[in-house]
C-alpha cells in the first residue's frame, strides 16, 4: 500500500519589490534625483528614468534571497508621458551572471504599457529562481516629449517552500507511484545525475547527455517483451549554469518527465506496474566503476539543490551526515564525486552578440612578432565573423569567422596570394568551442576545442606584426556578424597570451562596445521542443528556425498542412476521375497520419484488411471465444476510424457460414457471436439488418431456413448455412473484432469473412447550412495550439458579416474571420501581441451569391489568408514569436459575441485544424438555421413575377426586375403606355452594325438571349407585350435591322393579330388569331423563336409551333431599333408594314419586352442619363386598365411595411381583421384631416 500526502503553502504571489530599501537598487543612470532607481516602485509617486545620453540602460534590483519568481507588472512614471513599450528581463545569483527570461518562441523581449497610469502584468509560463534582476528597457513612448520611465513589482516566493512528500511502509522501494524532484545548474554537457537498479531487470536513469536531459526507465525485462521500458528526453542547451528544474513523477507505465515548463509523456512497455530497486540510488554519478549499462558515462559536475526522492530530502541527509547516505571515497578523483551539494565556479563572463552593428573592441600589443588568440564562443549560424584583426605595418588582416559550421581562418597581405582554410566541424550546433589560433611569420595553427592532437597548422610565406585593437562580432566590411556568445575574463579570453578582464578594460576605457550584453548569453534552442510538426525536422539560426518538411506529407511552414485530399471524393472534386490507390489525410492537418486506400470512382474509398479470406474457426466457446482482430492495411485503427465519420455513407460485407455452430442464438438468450465497431462497441445484428434488431438480414427478408430463428445459423443445423449482408450504419463502422463463441461440440465448424470498409462521400465537404436570422451558433472551444488552420465554403448576397469567432474571458485571445465589405475578407487575431489583422481584398464582389471558398492559416511564422484561387494575404512574424491561442469561451459562428455583426448566408464544410464542424448538427429553423443553402427565396411567401430574379438575403428577399419590362418589390407592377393618333415610340438597341469579325465570331455561338452581347446576331427571340384598342389597323410592335430583316406584330383590319417574319431573302407570315381583338380589353402576345421554330401565344389559348424554312440561315441579323405605334423607319419598308401603318395604334401597350430590352420600362423608369429612347406625339405611362396583382398572404416577417401594430396590440385578432381595422383607421384619419 502506498499513502499520498500533498502540501501547499499557498499561492507563490508575494510582492518582492515593494519591502526593499533604497540600497538594493542600482542604475545604469538617472534622469536627476526625482528619477532615481528607488523611486521605481509600483504605484509609487515617480519613477525610474535613465539620463538621455545613456546609451544602455538598466536598472537592477538586489532581492537579498532566492526568491522563485512567478510574474512582473510594469508602469509608467507617474503623471507624465514617459514608459516603456517592451523590455528584457534578466536574472542570476550573481550582479555579475545573468541569463535572459527567454519566452515560449525564443521571444527574450516582453510587452510593456502603452500608458503611464494602467498595470502591465506578465505572468511567466515558467517560474524561475533567482537573487539579482536587471530590467532593460528596448523601447519606450516618444510621443510628446516622452521617455522611459518605469515603475514595476515582481511576485514570487521564497525558494524551496513547495513540496510534494511520499510516505512509505516499511523500507522496500517497491513502488506503484514515484515523485523525484531536483534542481541543477552546471557547466558540462554531460554526466549521470540519478542511477538505481534492480535485480529484476528494473533500472532508472537521469543523465545530462550532450545538453540535453534525458530519462531512462524500465520495470523489469519478461519473455514477451524483453525490453519492457522508455526513454524520453527534454531541453537542449542546458550547460548554462542557471538553474533548471526537474520532476519526474510516474504511476504505474506512465511517466511524466518536466523541465522547467516543458513536459513529455511516455507509457512503459511491458506488462509491470510496479519499479522494484534494490539496495541503493546514486545521485550526482555511481561509485562503483563495474557497474552494468553504464559504459563511458561520466558523472555529474555542477550544483544540485531540494533533491528530493519520494519524500526523501537528500540535501539534508548529507549535510547532517546522515548514515544512510554514502559519499565516494577520497580517492576518488574530484570530478566523480557521487554528490555534491555546493560546488563553486569561477564563471566565465559572456558576450551577447544580437545583431550586425554588436562587436567588442579589446586592446592588443602593437607590433609583436607572435600573434596568439583563444576564446569560446557558442552560435546556431551557419556563417558569421567570430574575430578580426589589421596587422600592423599595413601587413594586411587576419580574419576567424564562421562558415558551414565551420571555422574560417582568412589571411591577406599586400603581394601575397589570400589564404583560406578551414577547421573544426558542425561548430554551430549551440554548445561551447573553443578557438585556439597562434600564428608567427610563415607559420600558423589553429587548434578547436582543445584537441591538441589534431590541431590544423599552415605553412606559407607571410609576415605577422600584430596590430593594437581585436574585434569579435561586429560588420567590418569583411563578413557578416556573427550572432552568439564569445566567452571573456581571465581564463577564457587571452589575446596575445595575455587573459582579458572586460570589466577592468572597460572601467578603464581601453577597449569598446557597442549594443552588447555583458554577463548573459541569451542563445536558446528553437528546436526544443520541436515546433515542426508531424515530425518535421527542425534547421535553426540565432534568431529564427527553417521547417523541413520533406517526406513528411505536409506542407507550410511548420509541416502543418497536408499535401493529400481528405478523401476520394475530394480527389474526384478536385478533377481525378480515375481508380486506383490514392493516398488520403481524413483529418487534413490532425495527429493522424495519411495512408493509401483504393479510390473507386466515382466516388468509393476501399481499404482492405488481414481478414477478407475465410477464416475457420473450432473449438470455441462462450467462455473462451474466440477472437478474431481486424488489421487494416496501410491505416491505424484510429485513421479508418476518421474515414468512416467523414464519409456520407460507408458499408461492409459480414459472412458467417455454420455446421451446426449458432450465430445469435434467437430469439431470446445471449448471443453467441458478435462483433465489436467502433469506440469498442459491441453489437448483435448481422449484416443485412439494421442496429439494435438483434436479426440477421434474412429475418428482415422473411427468408430464414426456419421462421423460428432470426438467423439461418441459429436453426443448428448438421449442414452448411450462412448468413451475410452488408453492414451500413456508418456510426457503427468499421467492423474491429469478431468474437465467436460455438464451436466447441462434436462437428461444429464455423467460416467467417469480412469485406473490405467501402465509404462513399464526404460528410465534411458538403456539411451546410443557411443562416437567415441574427444569430450564432455554439461549438466546444477550439484549442489549436499554436498552429491553426480553418477552412470553410461562403455564400451570401449581404455586404458584410461575421463568419466565426473564438476568444478567451476577457478577449485578450481570440481569433476572428469576418466579411468586412463586399471585396474585403479579414482575419483579426489577439494571440500573444496585441491586435493583428491580414486583410484580403478581391478585384470582384464576394457577395455575389457564389460559393467562395476560404483558408485561414495562423502559426509561429506567419499568418495567411486566402480566398478562392486570387492571391493570399500573408502578414509575417518577426523571429521569435511565439502565439497563445488559449481560447475558454466557446466557438461562435455566424456572428460575433453578443450577436455582433451577424452574418446571413449560407456556410458548408467548416474544418478546423482538420476537424469537421457539424453545422447541420445545429440546424434550428425557429432560430434561422436551415439544413442546406435555402434561404428566403426557397419558400418565398410572395414569389417574384413576370420572370424577375429572386435576389435571397437569407433573412428576406427582393426581386430584380432589371431584366423584366415590369417595376415593384415583386416585378408585378406593369409599365404601359397610352398612344394617341400618329403617336409613336422608338427604342435604338444599336447605333452603327457589328462588324463582320464580330458577325463571324458570334456565328458560332448558340447563345440564350440572356447572355447575348448588345445587337450580335442571335439565333433566339422572346418577345412578349399586352395591348388594347378598339381602332384598327396598326403596328403594334417593330424591330428593325441593319439588313432587310425584320419582326413585326400586326393588328389586321378586321381585328386579327398577325406574325411577319423576315429572315434573310425570305418573309414569313403567321396568322396569331382568327378572332377579332380590338375590343378594348387587354390581350396578352408571346412569341419565342429558337433556330427554326417558333411558338406563339395569344391570351390564354394554347400555343402554336411554327416552322421557318430549312436552308436559310436562322438569324435575325443585327437588330437596329424597336418601334411602337408606328414605324419611322428610315428607307425602304415592307409594303404589307406599309398598308397596316396609318393611322397607327391609338390605344394602350404594355409590358413590352424585346429580349432583354424593355423599351417603356427605359422611357418611364430610365437608369441611364440618356436613354436611348425617342417619342412624337401624345405618349403617356397607363396601365392599360390591368387589374391589380392579388397579392398572397406577406408573414409580418418579410413585410417591409410592417410596424408590429397588429402583432404586439392585437395578439387574438386575426391578420384579415387586423388588416380592415388598419386600413379603416387610416380612412378614417384621413377624412378628419380633409375636414
Amino acid at each position: 500500500s502506498l499513502s499520498l500526502s500533498l502540501s501547499f503553502i499557498g499561492p507563490c504571489l508575494d510582492p518582492l519589490i515593494s519591502p526593499l530599501y533604497a540600497s538594493s537598487f542600482l542604475a545604469s543612470s538617472r534622469y536627476n534625483f526625482l528619477y532615481s532607481a528607488h523611486f521605481a516602485k509600483i504605484y509609487g509617486s515617480s519613477g525610474w528614468s535613465p539620463s538621455p545620453q545613456d546609451r544602455q540602460p538598466w536598472m537592477q534590483i538586489d532581492l537579498g534571497k532566492k526568491y522563485r519568481i512567478m510574474a512582473i507588472a510594469t508602469q509608467g512614471t507617474f503623471n507624465s508621458y514617459d514608459w516603456v513599450t517592451k523590455y528584457t528581463l534578466l536574472y542570476g545569483d550573481r550582479p555579475d551572471a545573468w541569463t535572459p527570461y527567454v519566452m515560449k518562441g525564443g521571444n527574450m523581449t516582453l510587452p510593456g504599457n502603452w500608458n503611464y497610469y494602467q498595470v502591465k502584468r506578465n505572468v511567466f509560463y515558467y517560474a524561475f529562481t533567482a537573487k539579482h534582476l536587471r530590467f532593460l528597457p528596448m523601447g519606450w513612448n516618444t510621443e510628446n516629449g516622452g521617455k522611459i520611465g518605469v515603475r514595476l513589482e515582481v511576485y514570487g516566493c521564497p525558494y524551496g517552500d513547495d513540496m510534494v512528500a511520499y510516505s512509505f511502509p516499511g523500507g522496500r522501494m517497491r513502488t506503484l507511484q514515484d515523485h523525484y524532484a531536483l534542481n541543477f545548474k552546471t557547466l558540462e554537457k554531460d554526466g549521470v545525475m540519478l542511477y538505481s537498479e534492480g535485480l529484476q531487470g528494473d533500472s532508472i536513469m537521469l543523465e545530462l547527455k550532450t545538453g540535453r536531459l534525458y530519462l531512462h526507465i524500465s520495470l523489469g525485462k519478461n519473455y514477451t517483451c524483453p525490453q519492457g521500458g522508455a526513454l524520453s528526453l527534454v531541453g537542449n542547451l542546458l550547460d548554462t549554469q542557471h538553474w533548471h528544474y526537474v520532476t519526474i513523477r510516474r504511476y504505474g507505465r506512465e511517466v511524466n518527465l518536466t523541465l522547467d515548463s516543458q513536459t513529455e509523456t511516455a507509457i512503459l512497455n511491458g506488462d509491470f506496474n510496479y519499479l522494484d530497486l534494490d539496495k541503493q540510488i546514486y545521485v550526482g554519478g555511481v561509485i562503483e566503476k563495474d557497474l552494468p549499462h553504464l559504459p563511458g558515462k561520466f558523472n555529474f559536475r555542477g550544483c544540485m539543490e531540494n533533491v528530493f526522492i519520494n519524500g526523501i530530502n537528500i540535501i539534508y541527509k548529507t549535510k547532517y551526515q546522515d548514515p544512510d547516505v554514502r559519499l565516494a571515497p577520497k580517492k576518488v578523483p574530484y570530478h566523480q564525486f557521487v554528490f555534491i551539494y555546493f560546488l563553486f565556479f569561477q564563471t566565465a563572463t559572456p558576450l551577447f552578440l544580437t545583431r550586425p552593428n554588436n562587436y567588442l573592441q579589446v586592446p592588443g600589443f602593437f607590433r609583436k612578432s607572435r600573434l596568439a588568440v583563444k576564446f569560446k564562443f557558442r552560435s546556431w549560424d551557419y556563417t558569421g565573423l567570430l574575430m578580426f584583426t589589421r596587422f600592423a605595418d599595413e601587413l594586411g588582416s587576419l580574419e576567424l569567422g564562421l562558415s558551414e559550421g565551420q571555422v574560417n581562418v582568412t589571411l591577406t597581405q599586400p603581394g601575397n596570394k589570400r589564404l583560406r582554410f578551414a577547421a573544426g566541424y558542425r561548430l554551430n550546433d549551440g554548445f561551447w568551442h573553443t578557438v585556439d589560433l597562434a600564428a608567427k611569420d610563415n607559420l600558423l595553427t589553429i587548434t578547436i576545442d582543445e584537441d591538441e592532437s589534431s590541431p590544423l597548422k599552415i605553412t606559407n610565406p607571410f609576415m605577422v606584426r600584430t596590430g593594437d585593437r581585436y574585434f569579435f562580432g561586429g560588420d567590418h566590411g569583411v563578413a557578416a556578424y556573427s550572432a552568439g556568445c564569445p566567452k571573456t575574463n581571465n581564463t577564457q579570453i587571452f589575446i596575445d597570451d595575455e587573459p582579458v578582464d572586460i570589466d577592468v578594460m572597460l572601467q578603464r576605457k581601453w577597449g569598446r562596445y557597442t549594443e552588447l550584453l555583458l554577463g548573459t548569453c541569451g542563445i536558446t534552442d528553437r528546436c526544443s521542443p520541436n515546433p515542426c510538426e508531424h515530425e518535421g525536422r527542425c534547421i535553426q539560426s540565432w534568431n529564427d528556425f527553417l521547417c523541413v518538411c520533406n517526406n513528411t506529407g505536409y506542407k507550410g511552414e511548420v509541416c502543418h498542412n497536408s499535401v493529400y485530399r481528405e478523401s476520394c471524393e475530394a480527389y474526384r472534386l478536385n478533377g481525378k476521375y480515375w481508380s486506383g490507390n490514392y493516398t488520403i489525410d481524413p483529418d487534413l492537418s490532425g495527429p493522424l497520419k495519411p495512408f493509401t486506400v483504393y479510390c473507386k470512382m466515382k466516388a468509393w474509398t476501399i481499404i482492405d484488411h488481414d481478414r477478407i479470406d475465410s477464416t475457420k474457426v473450432t473449438g470455441s466457446s462462450v467462455d473462451q471465444p474466440y477472437i478474431g482482430d481486424l488489421k487494416y492495411v496501410n491505416a491505424s485503427w484510429d485513421e479508418v476510424t476518421a474515414l468512416a465519420n467523414t464519409s456520407l455513407y460507408c458499408e461492409q460485407w459480414i459472412e458467417f457460414s455454420c455446421y451446426k455452430s449458432r450465430l445469435y442464438n434467437t430469439p431470446h438468450a445471449k448471443p453467441y457471436t458478435y462483433w465489436i465497431g467502433r469506440d469498442n462497441v459491441s453489437y448483435a445484428y448481422w449484416g443485412g439488418s439494421f442496429p439494435e434488431s438483434g436479426k440477421c438480414g434474412c429475418a428482415i427478408n422473411q427468408t430464414c431456413t426456419d421462421s423460428k430463428f432470426w438467423c439461418n445459423c441459429d436453426a443448428d443445423y448438421r449442414q452448411w448455412y450462412s448468413d451475410k449482408g452488408y453492414l451500413m450504419y456508418r456510426d457503427h463502422l468499421p467492423v474491429r473484432r469478431l468474437v465467436i463463441g460455438d464451436t466447441n461440440r462434436t462437428g461444429s465448424e464455423a467460416h467467417f469473412s469480412v469485406g473490405p470498409l467501402r465509404c462513399f462521400g464526404d460528410r465534411s465537404i458538403w456539411n451546410t447550412v443557411a443562416i437567415t436570422k441574427p444569430t450564432y451558433m455554439t461549438f466546444p472551444t477550439f484549442k489549436p495550439g499554436t498552429s491553426a488552420d480553418i477552412t470553410f465554403h461562403f455564400r451570401t448576397y449581404r455586404t458584410s458579416g461575421v463568419f466565426l469567432e473564438n476568444s478567451d474571458d476577457h478577449l485578450r485571445n481570440f481569433i476572428r474571420i469576418e466579411l468586412n465589405s463586399t471585396t474585403e475578407v479579414i482575419f483579426i487575431f489577439m494571440v500573444g501581441d496585441g491586435i493583428r489583422n491580414v486583410t484580403l481584398r478581391t478585384p470582384k464582389a464576394l457577395n455575389d451569391n457564389e460559393w467562395h471558398y476560404v483558408e485561414a492559416e495562423l502559426n509561429v511564422k506567419m499568418a495567411r489568408l486566402k480566398v478562392d484561387f486570387f492571391p493570399p494575404a500573408i502578414h509575417k512574424f518577426p523571429g521569435q514569436t511565439y502565439i497563445t491561442m488559449q481560447f475558454t469561451q466557446p466557438l461562435l459562428v455566424g456572428a460575433a459575441n453578443h450577436t455582433l455583426r451577424p452574418y446571413l448566408g449560407c456556410l458548408r464544410g467548416l474544418r478546423m485544424n482538420g476537424v469537421p464542424i457539424d453545422l447541420e448538427g445545429k440546424v434550428d429553423e425557429r432560430n434561422g438555421i436551415r439544413r442546406n443553402c435555402t434561404g428566403a427565396c426557397l419558400n418565398a411567401s410572395i414569389p417574384c413575377r413576370n420572370g424577375g430574379q429572386c435576389i435571397d438575403g437569407y433573412a428576406s428577399y427582393s426581386c430584380d426586375c432589371n431584366n423584366t419590362a415590369f417595376d415593384g418589390y415583386y416585378c408585378q407592377l406593369d409599365i404601359g403606355a397610352f398612344f394617341d393618333v400618329g403617336a409613336w415610340l422608338r427604342y435604338d438597341i444599336r447605333k452603327e452594325p457589328i462588324s463582320d469579325d464580330a458577325w463571324w465570331a458570334n456565328f458560332w455561338i448558340e447563345p440564350h438571349w440572356h447572355n447575348f452581347t448588345l445587337g450580335y446576331n442571335t439565333t433566339t427571340d422572346d418577345i412578349e407585350f399586352s395591348f388594347s384598342t378598339q381602332q384598327t389597323p396598326a403596328v403594334l410592335l417593330y424591330i428593325s435591322s441593319f439588313h432587310k430583316d425584320y419582326i413585326a406584330v400586326l393588328l389586321k383590319k378586321d381585328g386579327t393579330l398577325s406574325l411577319r417574319y423576315r429572315l434573310g431573302l425570305l418573309t414569313h407570315k403567321f396568322q396569331l388569331t382568327n378572332r377579332n381583338l380590338a375590343d378594348g380589353f387587354p390581350h396578352f402576345v408571346n412569341v419565342t423563336r429558337h433556330n427554326y421554330t417558333v411558338w406563339t401565344q395569344v391570351d390564354y389559348m394554347e400555343p402554336w409551333v411554327e416552322r421557318l424554312t430549312p436552308g436559310e440561315i436562322p438569324r435575325f441579323d443585327s437588330p437596329k431599333s424597336i418601334f411602337l405605334g408606328r414605324v419611322m423607319e428610315v428607307g425602304d419598308i415592307d409594303y404589307d408594314i406599309q398598308r397596316h401603318n396609318s393611322p397607327g395604334l391609338v390605344g394602350c401597350i404594355s409590358g413590352v419586352r424585346y429580349n432583354i430590352f424593355a423599351p417603356l420600362k427605359a422611357y418611364f423608369r430610365p437608369n441611364v442619363t440618356n436613354p436611348p429612347v425617342t417619342t412624337q406625339g401624345y405618349v403617356v405611362e397607363s396601365n392599360c386598365g390591368a387589374f391589380p396583382p392579388v397579392q398572397g398572404y406577406v408573414p409580418w416577417e418579410d413585410d417591409p411595411w410592417f410596424t408590429g401594430l397588429c402583432k404586439t396590440t392585437f395578439p387574438r385578432i386575426p391578420k384579415d381583421m387586423c388588416f380592415l381595422l388598419l386600413c379603416t383607421w387610416l380612412t378614417c384619419t384621413v377624412v378628419s384631416m380633409q375636414k
